[in-house]
């Protein structure tokens, strides 16, 4: 399921979304009070909701009739969602957010400007991450109902044509250290900070002294990134951990300031969440994104066939 109902990690990769800052100036025009152009069963689609999803559709360069694929959007939306919430397979508020993180980061910003942008842009952050939240849990949905597959096979058959076994990968737990630097002062100081990130490597005392550690150095945060598969690493911090040796990687410099990454724990897996990851991973680099959907689309039309759909 790419563009639309691609999962989440994909979108961490830079695989959707590609220009979601190139436009050129904000959205001036205030939006008129919003009217209910649709019903689904009982939620109700307004006409505010169509156009921050028209927007939205822009910013990833769709084609055709914007406002009606953004109504049609909205329409699966509301049976997902609530089929979603129906089986409490909602990923939580906090999964999201860290997710909205994870994309404001690998596109060099952070998500006060990822979400300042999303505002410009006629989209807000809000719409975004009911967006993520929505990627993230439909895909529990219908592999409960199917079965998890890749690329149309499910697991077990992927790991029958890979000799019965599960294909290994590295699982990270990674915390983020980050030398603020102010724009405003960003010339003067950047130098001076990426000598200080640089000669804090050899001095990091692990993962659980950290956040003490930053406390003892001026302007020094430390991000909680958590469990990240080696298939889902951001493309900007994937050479740096493979090339990293002991506990931090390498520095880079980012809209924050001067940022490394702490490896509080490393290990080769191979679960099923990992499997899925691996073979996700290779379908994205063989097929350029076309991932099989007919079970997404066979459970949305059993959804609509049950549903009350009221247009307006």
């Amino acid at each position: 399921m790419m563009g639309r109902q691609s999962l989440v990690r994909s979108v961490m990769m830079g695989l959707a979304l590609t220009a979601a800052v190139t436009f050129s100036a904000p959205v001036g025009t205030a939006q008129a009070a919003s009217s209910v152009v649709a019903v689904v069963n009982n939620t109700a689609i307004t006409s505010g909701d169509v156009e921050r999803r028209v927007n939205f559709l822009k910013l990833q360069r769709a084609k055709g009739n914007l406002r009606s694929l953004a109504r049609e959007q909205l329409i699966e939306d509301a049976l997902k969602r609530e089929e979603i919430t129906r089986a409490r397979a909602s990923v939580t508020t906090t999964e999201v957010d860290a997710a909205f993180a994870r994309f404001a980061s690998s596109n060099k910003m952070t998500p006060d400007q990822l979400g300042k942008i999303l505002s410009q842009a006629g989209v807000g952050a809000e719409h975004f991450k009911q967006f993520i939240a929505l990627q993230m849990s439909w895909p529990r949905i219908v592999n409960a109902k199917y079965g998890r597959t890749t690329n149309g096979k499910s697991l077990v058959e992927r790991m029958q044509e890979n000799g019965g076994k599960k294909p290994v990968t590295t699982e990270y737990f990674l915390k983020q250290v980050i030398f603020v630097v102010p724009e405003k002062r960003r010339n003067a100081i950047l130098g001076k900070r990426k000598a200080e990130a640089e000669a804090s490597r050899s001095k990091f005392p692990g993962c659980e002294g950290a956040k003490a550690f930053a406390a003892t150095m001026h302007d020094v945060s430390i991000r909680d990134l958590g469990r990240v598969l080696a298939p889902e690493m951001p493309a900007d911090w994937k050479p740096l951990i493979e090339k990293a040796k002991g506990q931090t990687t390498g520095t880079r410099v980012t809209e924050r300031g001067v940022e490394y990454l702490a490896i509080c724990k490393q290990r080769e897996v191979n679960d099923d969440v990992a499997a899925e990851m691996v073979f996700r991973a290779e379908d994205l680099a063989n097929s350029k994104g076309n991932e099989n959907d007919e079970n997404s689309k066979k459970y949305l039309a059993e959804l609509r066939k049950k549903a009350t759909i009221t247009e307006r």
